[in-house]
């Protein structure tokens, strides 16, 4: 599932793709990620380009991340 690199070139080829009850349809262009469940790992893709490429995060690596967010570590604008 995962090459060297930490990614999949067709992420339409995982399965458990969800979308955050946050990304209700008020982005302005749709800018959404949606993260596949049941995984080892984080696959985390673009919901606008389902065949595009996926990046695949440890769990740790991805739980960092979501806890910055929810800190408000990342600029919103």
């Amino acid at each position: 599932m995962v090459s060297s690199e930490h990614t999949v070139s067709d992420a339409s080829t995982l399965a458990g793709w969800h979308k955050s009850s946050y990304s209700g349809g008020s982005t302005p262009q749709g800018e959404c990620l949606e993260v596949a469940r049941g995984h080892a790992d984080i696959p985390v893709r673009d919901s606008k380009d389902p065949h595009g490429p996926a990046l695949i995060f440890e769990p740790s690596a991805w739980a960092a991340f979501v806890s910055a967010v929810k800190r408000g570590e990342f600029p919103t604008t």
